[in-house]
């Protein structure tokens, strides 16, 4: 079982709830087994983190960056999570908002080609 911090499950259900565009897209193209029939969670808590996307079975962590995700203090609190999620031994993919509006088919064949 994956740890999990459970202070985090509501906030979890909120954001579930109040998904972005591109959350909302991407997750239109990963869920229900539709890759390489392996299951996919959106907005799942580990650790003292809630992760957009995660396969368990994989090991594999999905982020969606949005542009606030290139200021210095963001990036540099996106590799110090990244670090403590791989730690834990999870892989972590990140993907900007606008490289899944722009290239959804290329986003999701990149995750299909990780899986295998």
């Amino acid at each position: 079982m994956i740890p999990y911090n459970r202070r985090l499950k509501y906030v979890a259900r909120t954001l579930r709830k109040n998904s972005t565009d591109s959350e909302r897209l991407l997750w239109s193209r990963i869920r229900r087994k539709q890759l390489r029939g392996v299951q996919f969670y959106r907005q799942k808590t580990i650790g003292n983190y809630i992760v957009d996307f995660c396969c368990p079975s994989k090991m594999m962590i999905i982020e969606v960056d949005g542009s606030q995700h290139l200021q210095p203090k963001i990036l540099q609190a996106d590799s110090a999570r990244d670090a403590e999620l791989a730690r834990m031994g999870f892989r972590v993919l990140r993907y900007s908002s606008a490289e899944i509006f722009r290239n959804t088919d290329g986003v999701v064949a990149d995750i299909w080609n990780r899986l295998g």
